[in-house]
């Protein structure tokens, strides 16, 4: 699948005249591997048994109808097969599983041992082993159009067969539907999927700089998007930007008292608001006009709304340009969009005996083992859960979305739980009639470490900016490009640059275990031979650079 800024390049697929065309050129290649003895390294060994792995298990069961899997066809074959060496002497369903060392094979049929031992019961003699009846098996195969390019028996019986090259490429062309450079696929592979989804991610905090912690939600969250619309769920991008609550009644405050109107940038903005949570906590008369500062805010008085309205989009603008940097197009939802929401939602929960007032604060319990989610304070102030459970609340009564996603860090997964059990308590989840169920997931994520294996920091001790990471792994890309003395353009030769960064950011993101932590190593997402987005960049464009130089060749 083409992901991010790499869509920018030609497509990463192969059109039907050019999948036909790889296949030929893929088979001659290695008939003449044969003929001279030659055979392919440790590394395209291990990478073509992963490749034709994944491959079938991506066309078995769980993507296809049962009676259309690649299992099912191999079954009927081998169905078949027995049923033409056995001369209707009796009835058999075999058994298919797949090959437990992909280098035996794709699939394997055990059933030759079962069916002799039961011929041999009924005094049949006709078969001398279980093996001799497997070879008679394997030679009435049916040729199901090439679909095999190797069947073969080990062991005592054990029936080994292995799909031909040509059969997963028409397989494949079958199921994919080409639409703008992206694949989409066959909408009886996506019945089973809901319509709409809702994907909450990325969600930096206004009046700040987006940072490495901030890239994982980002690329992960994208790509989940990016899967679920190749399906044709109807995907709606959410980005729940921290844009509301205390830290806005200080930073307003101290704008005020140092007379700062306007001019400044995000940078100036995270500085501004370093100090003012510095006064916060040691000036008591400062945290109580700060306090009052939040009051005005959510009353919506004008002169505060103006400054609030000054510093988001000063914010909005930085997120935008790294947004666009990495190819990716949110929809802006911050918290304070659900503040009318919230009262509406507590008032629901309360009526229900869900939420209960506990030491002044409205609480809801699930067991006494674990502490409850607070969903208002003491004071009466909203806080994040209210915010959430709001958040939910509209997306599944007002959007209709039939899953909802969040991506975040691992650490905050109770959270959402309590969020999610407290809806699924107050019946948000289930239609009217009981028919359809909303689902819910948390996907969590480990942190970005240094090659260390400590924070990402800067050399002060900084959280990384992501725009600084971003450029950086561009003007490396650049300073690469311009090595290698390549004849692009100056502009062509910045957006290849760019193009190549941002890839070499995503996959190296995406190629880890999503739940553990990961060290973050430019030389390492950069490199041109090992499993880098840059390497596969470069074979697509060297295999790319065959095709069309092939396409009007004839090969015998």
């Amino acid at each position: 699948m083409a992901f991010g800024s790499v869509g920018a390049t030609r497509g990463l697929h192969l059109c039907g005249a050019h999948s036909s065309l790889a296949v030929n050129i893929t088979k001659k290649s290695n008939n003449l591997r044969r003929k001279f003895g030659l055979t392919p390294s440790t590394v395209d060994r291990e990478l073509g048994t992963r490749a034709r792995a994944a491959l079938g298990a991506y066309l078995d069961t769980d993507h296809c109808s049962s009676g259309n899997s690649l299992r099912a066809v191999v079954k009927t074959a081998f169905n078949e097969a027995a049923k033409a060496a056995l001369r209707g002497e009796i009835s058999v369903d075999v058994s298919v599983t797949e090959c437990s060392n992909p280098v035996n094979g794709d699939y394997q049929c055990n059933s030759a041992m079962s069916i002799y031992s039961e011929l041999k019961r009924q005094g049949n003699t006709r078969f001398t082993s279980p093996r001799s009846l497997a070879e008679t098996i394997v030679k009435e195969l049916p040729d199901n159009d090439g679909l095999f390019d190797d069947a073969s028996v080990a062991g005592p019986g054990f029936i080994n067969v292995s799909f031909s090259t040509s059969a997963l490429a028409s397989r494949v062309q079958m199921l994919i539907q080409d639409s703008d450079g992206k694949a989409s696929f066959a909408q009886s592979v996506s019945n089973s999927l809901p319509k709409r989804a809702v994907v909450d991610y990325s969600s930096p905090n206004i009046a700040k700089e987006m940072h490495v912690g901030h890239l994982r939600s980002t690329i992960i969250g994208e790509t989940i998007c990016r899967a679920l619309e190749s399906f044709g769920v109807e995907v709606v991008r959410l980005n729940h930007v921290g844009d509301w609550g205390t830290q806005f009644g200080m930073l307003l405050t101290h704008l005020e008292d140092n007379s700062k109107r306007g001019g400044y940038e995000i940078k100036d903005l995270q500085a501004f608001y370093k100090e003012s949570k510095i006064r916060f906590d040691e000036d008591e008369e400062f945290k109580e006009r700060s306090q009052l500062a939040v009051v005005k805010l959510q009353s919506g008085d004008p002169v505060i709304i103006r400054m609030w309205r000054e510093i988001c989009e000063i914010s909005r603008k930085d997120f935008e340009d790294i947004y666009k940097m990495l190819g990716i197009s949110l929809t802006e939802r911050g918290e304070s969009y659900y503040n009318d929401v919230i009262p509406i939602v507590l008032n629901d929960l309360v009526n229900k005996n869900i939420a209960i007032e506990s030491d002044g604060a409205l609480c809801i319990f699930e067991n006494e083992d674990e502490p409850p989610l607070i969903c208002r304070k003491s004071d009466g102030g909203f806080n994040y859960a209210s915010t959430d459970l709001a958040a939910l609340w509209q997306r599944v009564t007002k959007l209709k979305a039939e899953w909802v996603i969040y991506v975040t860090d691992i650490g905050q997964r109770k959270h959402f739980e309590a969020v999610f059990n407290a809806a699924k308590r107050a019946g948000w989840l289930t239609s009217s009639d009981e028919t359809k169920s909303v689902r819910l997931d948390h996907v969590g994520f480990g942190i970005v470490l240094d090659e260390n294996g400590k924070r990402f920091r800067t050399r002060s001790g900084e959280t990384v900016p992501l725009k600084a990471l971003l450029y950086e792994a561009q003007a490396r890309c650049l300073k690469t490009l311009q090595a290698r003395g390549s004849n692009l353009s100056v502009d062509d030769m910045e957006e290849a640059a760019r193009i190549m960064g941002m890839a070499a950011v995503k996959y190296a993101d995406l190629q880890n275990n999503r739940l553990t932590n990961y060290s973050f190593s430019y030389d390492r997402m950069l490199d041109m031979k090992g499993n880098t987005a840059v390497y596969l960049l470069y074979t697509h464009t060297r295999v790319s650079s065959i095709l069309c130089r092939a396409e009007d060749k004839v090969y015998k």
